[in-house]
């Protein structure tokens, strides 16, 4: 049977103005800043008018590690979101913006699939309203005055071997991992070692999805720590009298991104920091404003339940004093497939015993996630090729650890496919059973807090630290960071630090290869392993199948 491809069906949408989307939510037309007929941000002022109301159940949707088969967690964000609509409740999306990296990359976009997609999905894979853009211009622009300062006498004697802040762009490009700067004589500065990131791992990008309000956006970025002394005294971006700068650039970002649903619902789409090597959640001023004017706000976390959901968590609950009702965990029959051992270009044949095999990387997730003392469900996304045999081996391996699973067709159906989703998340909410709490406080020492995720959530025998490394992490302590969370950069695709090692791995250990601290965004990163902050392309590039056929419409974008 031939489907429809997701840009087809986001073509084919009848969708509203988004006045009328607003109107869902009580918000009215003077409180949106439209940007064409379907999108539009909401103004500061309306956020600031509802704080007072009270907030409803907040769900989060998180997934199994990714495999090449598919998980579909936006898809069944959005699929949740129309379900609970359908079935008579009021409720809200929130999920991240998409980065052109991997949009010209391999992974694609990120308004979800099917008939559960958010529209406008081409603008919102592309250049949406903006947001990217202004972050990385305010981030870059804060590395042109570091370099400018230093070009004009360096009065606040910058170490050149000791300047942390790196430049980004919105796009994978090994080549500018490591570069040298400033070079082609005296008009041109002082030359250094210098490198890029790709936007969504900026500290700036991090803020802007933790901050409240404009005035907590420029103090953070005023904390940013961008540089050294010879003496090892840290160098803020408030030195550099960078951060009012910055706010002026990150203003009209800061406010939140209003679209719908392939079936009218409201959207909130807004930030895009990736989990494997930032926190992974959309903006918080997103989030909290959803639940001022839903019942029921369903959000996702990138990646994996054991880096976007942890980070979720452990990093914006905790900083946003929010508590998740209810978690929905997304697998899928070919996933568990994979994880038991089976190649891709197999999975479209009956195996229950590969099924069986591969989920033990589900039930770690679903422990996982209970330790946090959050009720957990588990949505079966369906695939046309699964059969009914290898769904039941799914659902009963589900019940042996304690939990539920259901069914989801949304992919295929819209609405009418998730709403047994939606109905038993209610129903777990409605039981009152969440008593969420992070599972680690405050005043652990930061070594202590990243294994305490090395062995509680990855299973790992320890995280590996070497005394330079444990060094730093006391010296910011002494400086007063040892209360700050631990956002751990790690690859997405195993628990442990190779990609290759799928299932539920023990026995190994966490290698953590360097610690930044990110001061103004409030967290401490240990990257692990292989993982980049800049990634590459890879041989064949989602870039090269796009293009703009004779009628102006992209082609190839998914």
């Amino acid at each position: 049977m031939a489907f429809k491809t997701d840009i087809q069906i986001a073509r084919e949408a009848s969708k509203r103005p988004i006045q009328e989307i607003g109107q869902k939510l009580g918000i009215s037309s003077a409180d949106l800043l439209p940007y064409g007929h379907d999108k539009a941000k909401v103004s500061q002022s309306f956020i600031n008018s509802v704080q007072d109301r009270p907030d409803g159940k907040l769900i989060l949707v998180t997934a199994i590690n990714p495999t090449p088969a598919g998980e579909g967690k936006t898809t069944t964000t959005v699929g949740l979101g129309d379900g609970l609509n359908r079935i008579g409740k009021n409720a809200a999306v929130c999920i991240r913006e998409a980065s052109l990296g991997p949009n010209f990359g391999m992974k694609g976009g990120a308004a979800g699939g099917g008939y559960a997609q958010i529209v406008p999905m081409e603008e919102m894979n592309l250049h949406f309203t903006g947001d990217f853009h202004a972050i990385t211009s305010a981030h870059n622009l804060l590395s042109a005055m570091i370099d400018n300062h230093i070009y004009w006498g360096n009065e606040l004697e910058i170490d050149l071997r000791r300047v942390v802040w790196r430049r980004v762009v919105d796009m994978n490009d090994r080549a500018l991992r490591q570069i040298t700067a400033s070079l082609g004589g005296v008009s041109n500065g002082f030359p250094r070692e210098a490198g890029f990131d790709i936007t969504v791992a900026s500290e700036v990008m991090a803020i802007l999805c933790l901050a409240r309000n404009l005035g907590d956006l420029q103090k953070r970025l005023g904390d940013m720590i961008v540089a050294y002394t010879r003496e090892r005294k840290p160098i803020y971006a408030r030195d550099i009298k960078a951060d009012g700068a910055m706010t002026v650039l990150l203003k009209d970002a800061m406010q939140p991104n209003l679209v719908q649903t392939l079936e009218n619902n409201p959207a909130f789409v807004h930030g895009g920091p990736f989990a494997n090597i930032a926190h992974g959640c959309n903006s918080v001023i997103a989030t909290t404003t959803a639940l001022k004017l839903a019942d029921y706000v369903v959000t996702e976390a990138g990646f994996g339940a054991d880096l976007g959901a942890e980070k979720f968590l452990n990093i914006k609950c905790r900083k946003a004093g929010l508590a998740p009702s209810c978690v929905v965990v997304v697998a899928t029959v070919r996933a568990m497939k994979m994880n038991g051992g089976i190649a891709k270009a197999d999975l479209g044949t009956e195996n229950v015993d590969a099924v069986q095999a591969g989920c033990p990387n589900l039930g770690r997730h679903i422990e996982n996630l209970k330790s946090f003392g959050v009720p957990v469900v588990v949505a079966i996304n369906h695939f046309v090729t699964d059969t009914d045999a290898e769904v039941q081996a799914v659902k009963e391996y589900v019940a042996s650890q304690g939990a539920e699973a259901v069914l989801s067709r949304h992919w295929e159906l819209g609405s009418a496919g998730s709403a047994d989703l939606a109905t038993k998340v209610v129903e777990i909410i409605d039981r009152g059973d969440a008593k969420f709490a992070p599972i680690y406080p405050d005043e652990m020492s930061l070594s202590d807090k990243i294994n305490t995720i090395a062995t509680k959530i990855y299973r790992a025998d320890a995280a590996v630290m070497d005394q330079k490394i444990l060094k730093q992490l006391q010296d910011w302590e002494e400086q007063g960071y040892g209360n700050l969370p631990v956002c751990m950069a790690k690859t997405q695709y195993s628990f442990t630090t190779d990609p290759e090692a799928r299932g539920a791995p023990t026995g190994f250990n966490i290698p953590v290869r360097e610690v930044r601290l990110s001061a103004g965004a409030g967290f401490v990163v240990a990257i692990c392993g292989e993982i980049m902050t800049m990634p590459g392309l890879p041989r064949v590039p989602s870039a090269e199948n796009i293009r703009l056929n004779d009628a102006g419409d992209v082609e190839g974008l998914f």
